[in-house]
Order: structure tokens, then C-alpha cells, then sequence
């Protein structure tokens, strides 16, 4: 029996932010009892930052080098194979609960299509249920419905409290959270299928801005560790590198809290330790839904027949090196959970694998589940031998991520280092031992993480490590030689036709 899929994005979500994987402050009970009965992928890794840059590569399973969605708002091609509509190959109608930050490729649409004025436009091949964009209309309707009136342009104020005091809770309750309601809306729909369904639920939260209701707004401490990694001072954070000098000190407090207006480097340790303990109580109320959705798929005796994945788009600084929110090169904004839970598949059950996986492998494992071929070349491999139980060979031994900071509307970068837009980018390549971090137009990065675990000190100038900074470029270069578009180089035309090759990426 084709089964049913739920693909879960739980947005900003830290990788280490699991109580499976031995985090000591955070408790994740739903998702640790989906490991049990799946998967649990401990080195998982966000393709690129921000939101549409790593959503494309979930979406499509290539790399940014690939599928070129470079800053939100770079529209995806639409020549790229996607989930949704490889599920539709499949025979589903695959269905979207809350966004997918999906510019459309703007060739062939009217310039005054309002399509082309946002960035959070939908997936190509998704049917909509239930759209949840920035300003978050739907929710704050269906507050009102239920008596609970919010300012629209500060939803998130506090109840009681000046707007912008750090670790006032929200005037909606725990029942009213936009999870709640994307929870909501699913079970709703869901009660109407008779089918085998495709759904893909998009949370926003952990997501800023960093507030949530009672009671998981006290849930824990700023005294709850751990402490980031971190420089001693702001100042000397941002010495470490030209790219740190340039991005750290643009960060506003309002991307972040609601009602503030100063920027983070003013914020001192015990702000953002006070700002971690809402991110962790941000985790936990997402976590409550997701067991709360799991509940009422046992009870409605679906969960038997439905795969289930849990994972985020990216990651959260959360006060490492001084920072908040995603991008750059640490690892802090790249590391994410990924669980995968196949009822068909029981032998993987409790496991957690420590390989490094990438964003980019969900695509080809939704694709080998459900049957099809991706009609495309794609970066990354199917998951499901893992969640067999077994270790696909050959696998990749580093993790490979990208971050692009070009502005093509205002050039902020470009005139800040005097380098064209596509010079203002960066990739890395870490394993166990080292992370390499190569800068088209500025100066490389190397970390020593046998010795360096919390990336403060870079060696790449350091005459001890050239040859090993010499030996991480080859190999990054290699990656992006060995992933160059294989869509139809890996095709020929022979005297019996068409031949193609498949071969894992």
C-alpha cells in the first residue's frame, strides 16, 4: 500500500538542539520518540542560508552552486525537478501547510504579475491548504475568531509588558501559537482524506522574533546552558575576520525581538542568555505540537502507514560569537536536526547516524520511497539505506555548505569590499578533524576542530597549516568539480539511443 508522507520543516532550529543527542537543556519528547521508532541523524547539515537558498536546496537536492537561489528572493528555475512535483509524478497531490519562501523564475510571467513583488511565493507542483506568509493574516484571523485581538503590525507584544522587554510573553496563549494553528488546519484536512496523502507542514517557529507563550516562556533559565563559543568581547569577534567585521555589526535588535530598535552588538552575555532560554521554550512548544500531531495520527490509525520526516531549513547563532540569526560560515547556522521514521522500514529504529548527511538528500530518499526518478541531476543521495539499518559505501566523509552574500537591490556588500556580486560568496568544507572555508573575493578560513571545537582561532595563515589549507582547497575544489551539473553530461547518444548513466552523487 502506497503509504502517506509527512514532510515536517521546523524553521531555525539548532541541530544540537535535541534531548536524543544529549543536549543538557533542552527536552524534546516528541521528537526523541520518533527517533526511537526511526532514524535520528546527528551530523545533519543545511545546504545554505538564509530561508529560500536552504528550502531550495530541500526542495530540488542540489546544492546552492546548482540551483543558484542565492539570497531570498533569487528566483528558483523553473527547469528544476522539484519534491512536489516528483510527488505528483507519484500519484499524490502533494499539499502545503504554511510556505516554502519559493521565488518564481520570472521569464515568461507579466512584469505585473504581484508574484514577482515577494519572495514567499509557493513551491511549484504543491496544491495550498493552508498559506501562512510574514504577515501572518490567516493566523491573526482566526485569533480574532476566537476572542484574542493582537496588533497587526506587533502580533507578537507583550501582554503586560513594554514592547521589547526581553522574555515577555505574548498575549496568544499555547493553544493559539501559529504551530498550533498549522497543526490545526493539517488535522482538519487530514480527517478529509481517503487516499494516501503528500503534505508538507512549514513551521515557522523557532523562527524569529523570539517570544512564546506560558508556559514554556519560563520553562527554563538564562543560567540553563551551555555557554556559546565565543570571543571575550564584541570588538574582538569581529577582528577575526573582514566578512565578521562587515556582517556582525549590521545585525538590528528588531530582526529579532519585537519592539526594539537598537542592534545586537549592544546586547551584553546576559541578554542573550536571556534570549536562549525563549529559544529553547520556542523548541519545546514546537515539540508539544509535534507530539500533539503524532497523537491524533495513532488515534485515527494512520500512523502505521505514514513516513515521517522532521528536519529545518537552517540553523540559529543563538549568542555564538556574538550573533544571532543565520548565515556566515560557523557552524551554528548550518547544523540541523533530521529525523526519519518508515514504518516499512523498522530495521533503522533507534538508530542515530553519525555521518554527515546534507539538506540536499531528501529529495533523491523522498524520490527512491516513492518511486520515482528525480528528472534532473541531483547533489545529494537517498537516505533510506540508513534507515535501513545499513551504511550506504561509498558516503561522503565532510559536510559541504555555501553562503552567498551579495545584494542586487542595493549593492550594500558589493560597494562594502569593492567586489562584484559574484565574488561576494563563500563555501565550506569541515569533517572531523578540519573546516575550510574558502571566500571567492576574501581571505580564506581554517579551523583546527580537534583543538578549536568553538571556531575562535583561524590557522589559515598560519605556516604550520598552509599544507592542510592547501589540501582542504583541493578538496573543496574537487566537490564542486565532482558536482557540476550532470543533467545531461551524464547522457550520451549511442547506436542503441539514449544511454544514461546513474551513478550516486
Amino acid at each position: 500500500m502506497k503509504p502517506n508522507i509527512l514532510l515536517i520543516t521546523a524553521d531555525q532550529w539548532r541541530g544540537d538542539c535535541v534531548s536524543a543527542l544529549g543536549h543538557p537543556t533542552v527536552k524534546t519528547p516528541a521528537l526523541d520518540a520518533l527517533a526511537t521508532e526511526g532514524t535520528l541523524f546527528a551530523r545533519h547539515y543545511a545546504g545554505a542560508a538564509p530561508c529560500s537558498p536552504a528550502r531550495a536546496s530541500i526542495y530540488t537536492g542540489l546544492y546552492q552552486m546548482n540551483h543558484r537561489v542565492c539570497r531570498n528572493g533569487s528566483p528558483l528555475d523553473a527547469r528544476f525537478d522539484t519534491i512536489a512535483l516528483a510527488a505528483r509524478r507519484a500519484g499524490y497531490d502533494p499539499t502545503l501547510f504554511g510556505y516554502t519562501d519559493t521565488a518564481p523564475d520570472p521569464r515568461g510571467m507579466a512584469a505585473n504579475d504581484p508574484h514577482l513583488t515577494t519572495y514567499e511565493g509557493v513551491l511549484p507542483g504543491f496544491t495550498v491548504r493552508r498559506l501562512l506568509p510574514e504577515h501572518e493574516k490567516p493566523w491573526i484571523s482566526w485569533l480574532a475568531t476566537r476572542g484574542t485581538k493582537v496588533d497587526p503590525a506587533l502580533p507578537h507584544g507583550p501582554a503586560d509588558a513594554p514592547v521589547g522587554t526581553i522574555g515577555a510573553p505574548p498575549v496568544y496563549s499555547a493553544e493559539e501559537t501559529q504551530t498550533a494553528f498549522l497543526v490545526n488546519e493539517f488535522l482538519t484536512w487530514e480527517a478529509e482524506q481517503d487516499k494516501p496523502w503528500f503534505a508538507h507542514i512549514s513551521f515557522l517557529r523557532p523562527h524569529p522574533p523570539f517570544t512564546v507563550p506560558e508556559p514554556y516562556n519560563s520553562l527554563f533559565q538564562p543560567s540553563d546552558g551551555p555557554e556559546p563559543p565565543r570571543a571575550q568581547s564584541h570588538a574582538e569577534e569581529i577582528a577575526a575576520h573582514p566578512f565578521l567585521a562587515f556582517e556582525l555589526p549590521r545585525q538590528k535588535q528588531s530582526s529579532f525581538m519585537t519592539g526594539t530598535t537598537g542592534m545586537v552588538s549592544e546586547w551584553r552575555a546576559n541578554d542573550f542568555a536571556a534570549i536562549r532560554a525563549i529559544y529553547y521554550g520556542m523548541i519545546a512548544e514546537v515539540d508539544a505540537q509535534l507530539g500533539r500531531l503524532f497523537t491524533m495520527l495513532k488515534a485515527r490509525d494512520k500512523w502505521e502507514n505514514t513516513v515521517v520526516i522532521v528536519t529545518s531549513d537552517h540553523a540559529e547563532m543563538m549568542g555564538e560569537h556574538w550573533a544571532l540569526g543565520k548565515g556566515g560560515f560557523f557552524d551554528g547556522s548550518y547544523h540541523i536536526p533530521l529525523a526519519i521514521r518508515d514504518p516499512a522500514r523498522p530495521a533503522g529504529a533507534g538508530r542515530i547516524v553519525s555521518h554527515f548527511t546534507s539538506s540536499a538528500d531528501l529529495m533523491p530518499t523522498l524520490c527512491e520511497r516513492m518511486g520515482v526518478q528525480p528528472e534532473n541531476h541531483v547533489d545529494g543521495a537517498s537516505l533510506l539505506p540508513f534507515v535501513e539499518g545499513r551504511n550506504p559505501v561509498p558516503w561522503r566523509d565532510a559536510a559541504f555548505f555555501e553562503y552567498d552574500f551579495r545584494d542586487i537591490e542595493n549593492g550594500v556588500a558589493e560597494t562594502h569590499f569593492g567586489l562584484p556580486s559574484s565574488l561576494c560568496n563563500l563555501s565550506v568544507i569541515r569533517d572531523d578533524h578540519f573546516k575550510y572555508v574558502h571566500f571567492a573575493g576574501l581571505p580564506p578560513v581554517l579551523f583546527d576542530l580537534k583543538k578549536d571545537m568553538g571556531e575562535l582561532e583561524n590557522r589559515a595563515e598560519d605556516a604550520d597549516y598552509l599544507k592542510i589549507r592547501l589540501a582542504y582547497a583541493e578538496k573543496l575544489l574537487t566537490l564542486r568539480a565532482r558536482h557540476l551539473d550532470q543533467t545531461l553530461a551524464a547522457t550520451t547518444l549511442a547506436d542503441a539511443g539514449v544511454v544514461h548513466q546513474r551513478t550516486r552523487c
